[in-house]
């Protein structure tokens, strides 16, 4: 019996593969007729700047610890529950921090509203330092997002939403926190959702190709949705499997007859 259980396993597998070439499924490739491995000059690296409704966490220090800490109401409170995602790989935390509000301003103790939007973190960071100068003896600041999170849905091994623990992302480290794109992901027209000013874009990257990392969205903004679609194998797959599906099971149900008897 176990014999026929790898026989119809077997099946299949042969049953169920598509025919998905080598150049489908490799990243990078170069033009046919670039055989050169020239070093180039990244030139559009992403520095994320501060928008409305973002998280800040803001670390207040200074000569004097005690009058400090009235500046960080939020310390040892920035992580204050920890839940798993639904496939239990990715832990999803609840964070506190300062709100920038709508007119783009966070609210400090005695310090009061400064307005960070459209700044930088390191920006942000030398405005607060300047303005705790008043009331702090050699201040200290530093400034970084709480809420830089993307999601990765479709064809990869696990779809989930990511939090960055840094200000940089891009959509190979995204995938790869994912688990890669499966065999029978389109590696050739990912698409990526970016909010920005209010306004939603669409856009498309060809992980197979060079050209990449060129891309407006190889580096990717808070928020960014990447979704990889399935490819014809993936259709081929799941149309095939439910024709022949009545067939594997009248001849499981025949061999298990026969051996029975």
């Amino acid at each position: 019996m176990k014999n026929w259980n790898w026989v119809v396993f077997g099946l299949l597998v042969i049953g169920f593969s598509s025919c998905i070439s080598q150049k489908q499924i490799t990243y990078f490739q170069s033009p046919a007729t670039d055989s050169t491995a020239l070093a180039e000059v990244i030139t559009n690296r992403y520095i994320p700047t501060i928008q409305t409704n973002d998280l800040l966490g803001i670390n207040v220090n200074s000569l004097n610890p005690e009058a400090s800490s009235f500046f960080n109401p939020y310390a040892g409170a920035e992580r204050v529950a920890t839940f798993q995602t639904v496939n239990g790989q990715v832990p999803v935390t609840a964070v506190v921090g300062y709100l920038v509000d709508t007119e783009g301003n966070v609210q400090l103790p005695l310090v009061g509203k400064i307005k960070v939007v459209g700044l930088t973190s390191a920006a942000a960071r030398d405005l607060i330092q300047e303005k705790l100068k008043n009331y702090l003896k050699e201040p200290t600041v530093a400034v970084r997002f709480l809420n830089f999170k993307v999601s990765v849905l479709g064809e990869v091994a696990r779809p989930s939403m990511f939090s960055i623990p840094n200000e940089q992302m891009t959509i190979t480290e995204a995938l790869s926190l994912a688990g890669d794109i499966t065999i029978y992901g389109r590696r050739d027209n990912v698409m990526i959702i970016r909010e920005t000013n209010g306004k939603r874009e669409f856009g498309r990257v060809n992980m197979n190709q060079r050209d990449l990392f060129k891309s407006p969205f190889y580096y990717l903004h808070p928020n960014d949705v990447i979704y990889v679609e399935p490819g014809k194998a993936r259709l081929a797959y799941a149309d095939r499997f439910y024709t022949i599906l009545p067939s594997i099971i009248g001849a499981l149900s025949l061999i298990a007859v026969i051996i029975r008897r």
